[in-house]
């Protein structure tokens, strides 16, 4: 709902621009946070920190991974020598010789058995026997020269000396650290709006109090031209009036080319086009208004506030984390182990072309046992890097607290200086007013009119300063306190 809100309000900001509608200080900081790049990208660090803490709570559960493998081995693996090979595959033949040596021997030995010997003799035992060795050295061919194999393993810690749990807090801190850094981005963006926003209307303001001293000055020398022709005052007169309505011509060119390039940089900031016509809410008016000067804050709520504080603070928490993550490398860690594993040849049932697995379940343990005191050294140093960020956080606050208290005796200051801006600014109008009856009667030299036409230029333009100075140091004190939104 608050995107749909936002979107409807830049689309209505587009048709307002196009018609030279009014932009107010608001829509410029919309527009403006809307458009900045460094906004854009810290909401990719956002999303970014995001994923990466779910990546780190996925450690908790257990890991499956599959592997497959193919090799082409030159050679394949055998169980028999070639002389085993050959003495299988010659089994019948050496069998018959032995036993016709055996024959022999029993027929020396035993005459009466010779008969028998001969029947025996011609029983053909070397052929199947030598195919009972052939058989048994084919059986018995490994055959691992194509291999295939294949492996889903599942892993799950049980104690890894504490890193996960480091590793999950480290990515909690880090998404709030984004947060943190998209914050204090966005304040900067509004300061920056905020400043070029006044910035124009200081100008838009001297613009227009130029054209009235131009318009002043074109008048008083139009009556000494007059009084020049009536012989009442002299050409000299009339020249220091020509030379003041060309220096004022000049401011006035001055001013508004300033104006020109402030409102470039207003466009620039707010992401539109450099040329477009802007108008601002605040151009034509006269008395700028202030914000509430009783801005109450304390240094703790201040502290709260400010997202560069928050920001190291959380550094902090994620050194001292990391501190944890060192040490957990050098502490024994245990996971649960589950694999089942496939290949082919496989040996399950004898040497077979086909493809088996089996499965096994197991716990793995690693020590660290020795390594000349490396982790302690690496332990040592991320301490000293957490120590760092301590001090670099209590820096800051001090940097913070004195920015706060100069943020706000300015505040102080500017109004004081916009009071005396407003009663020089009284004087300067009547001063200005008896000069002019006066140079009407005749009665003060044109002189004196000049300078009271430049008294009066110096203090409205003191005015517009210290008015612009006041809303400025509000919005600093506003920063510095943490509130600007």
């Amino acid at each position: 709902m608050k995107k749909t809100i936002i979107l409807a309000f830049l689309i209505n900001i587009t048709f307002s621009l196009s018609a030279q509608e009014v932009l107010t200080l608001d829509s410029c900081r919309t527009l403006a946070i809307a458009n900045n790049k460094n906004i854009l990208i810290g909401r990719e660090k956002i999303k970014a920190a995001h994923y990466q803490k779910k990546a780190a709570f996925t450690n908790y559960l257990p890991n499956i991974t599959a592997t497959g493998s193919y090799l082409r081995n030159q050679k394949e693996l055998s169980l028999l020598s070639d002389d085993q090979k050959a003495g299988l595959q010659q089994l019948g033949t050496s069998a018959s010789t032995q036993v016709q040596g055996y024959a022999e021997k029993l027929a020396a030995t035993h005459p009466e058995l010779i008969p028998l010997i001969s029947s025996l003799s011609s029983i053909d035992l070397a052929t199947p026997l030598n195919a009972v060795g052939s058989s048994l050295v084919s059986s018995l061919r490994t055959d691992t020269r194509n291999v295939y194999a294949g492996a889903i393993t599942l892993t799950q810690p049980l104690y890894v000396g504490g890193k996960i749990h480091a590793y999950n807090k480290i990515s909690r801190y880090a998404e709030q650290l984004a947060y943190q850094q998209h914050d204090a981005e966005i304040q900067e963006v509004i300061l920056s709006t905020d400043q070029a926003y006044w910035q124009v209307i200081s100008l838009t303001n001297k613009k227009t109090l130029a054209e009235s001293y131009l318009k002043l000055l074109k008048k008083l020398e139009s009556d000494i031209d007059k009084m020049i022709t009536e012989g009442v005052a002299t050409k000299a007169d009339g020249l220091s009036v020509k030379v003041k309505v060309n220096e004022a011509e000049m401011t006035l060119t001055k001013v508004d080319d300033g104006l020109s390039l402030a409102k470039m940089l207003l466009c620039q900031i707010c992401g539109l086009d450099l040329s477009a016509p802007i108008i601002l809410a605040d151009e034509y008016i006269k008395d700028i208004s202030t914000l509430n000067n009783n801005i109450n804050y304390s240094m703790a709520s201040v502290y709260a506030n400010r997202p560069e504080i928050k920001s190291l603070e959380l550094a902090t928490q994620i050194y001292k984390q990391k501190v944890n993550v060192t040490r957990s490398e050098y502490l024994p860690s245990v996971a649960l182990l589950g694999n089942y594993l496939v290949s082919n040849p496989s040996v399950f049932n004898g040497f077979e072309k086909k493809f088996r697995g089996t499965w096994n379940v197991g716990i793995m343990v690693q020590v660290p046992i020795w390594h000349w005191g490396e982790g302690f050294y690496k332990v040592k140093a991320a301490k000293a890097e957490a120590r760092i960020t301590e001090y670099q956080l209590n820096k800051a606050k001090e940097k913070i607290e004195l920015q706060v208290n100069q943020s706000a005796f300015k505040v102080n200051e500017a109004a004081k200086k916009l009071m005396m801006a407003q009663k020089n600014m009284e004087k300067a109008n009547e001063n200005l007013r008896y000069a002019t009856l006066g140079f009407e009667e005749g009665v003060i030299p044109p002189s004196n009119v000049l300078e009271a036409h430049t008294a009066w230029l110096l203090a409205q333009s003191e005015k517009i300063d210290a008015q612009i100075d006041v809303r400025l140091t509000e919005i600093y004190l506003r920063k510095a306190i943490g509130t600007l939104k």
